[in-house]
């Protein structure tokens, strides 16, 4: 699915961003049930996003040993879910290490193009992979979408759950591709490059 929304020049291992991915869309399926909660994933060209940001709080991820914070480690996407509530963005590098969390990202609209109803969230997405060569992973506390951002612009919506596809109204410029994967009950809206 990874390597279908962001371009192979980019700084983003298909294998981790197809990991953020699976924790955004158990978020995002968690905020239909209980109390909506968005939150942004970065993931890749990790130094240029750490410098384009800044903590919110005092980092809750800072002081422990990168073994423990691979993306992949169910131990480590626990403790995701539960930062998840915190305001801020997550930060992860291309191998998968999840380097902070709580980060507010320095993020301008200029030259951003969003549709109307995006926040702030998926201004700070977009902004953060057009200045950068990461790839942006939103979770919209408003819908249970999950939002990915290539170079500025948005280049997938995964829906959990089989819709009826006439209903959906995509908010992808250009060409799209509508993927209905039933048994992992998602539906992917994927940009045509």
């Amino acid at each position: 699915m990874a390597e279908r929304i962001c371009k192979a020049e980019r700084k983003c291992n298909p294998e981790v961003l197809e990991a953020v991915i699976e924790i955004a869309r158990g978020l995002a399926r968690q905020s239909i049930n209980r109390t909506r909660r968005g939150t942004l994933f970065v993931v890749g060209d990790e130094d240029k996003v750490l410098e384009k940001s800044k903590p919110l709080i005092l980092d809750p991820l800072a002081n422990y040993p990168k073994e423990v914070k691979d993306i992949r480690n169910a131990d480590m996407q626990g403790t995701i879910k539960e930062l998840a509530k915190l305001d801020g963005a997550f930060v992860v590098s291309d191998d998968g290490c999840v380097l902070s969390a709580a980060r507010h990202i320095e993020a301008s609209s200029r030259n951003i193009d969003l549709p109307m109803g995006f926040g702030s969230r998926h201004i700070a997405g977009a902004s953060i992979s057009k200045e950068t060569d990461a790839v942006a992973v939103v979770v919209s506390d408003n819908d249970e979408v999950v939002r990915v951002f290539d170079d500025g612009e948005l280049v997938g919506e995964i829906i959990s759950g089989i819709w009826d596809l006439e209903k959906i109204k995509p908010h992808i410029k250009g060409k799209y591709e509508k993927i209905v994967e039933r048994d992992l009950n998602l539906t992917m809206i994927v940009k045509i490059p």
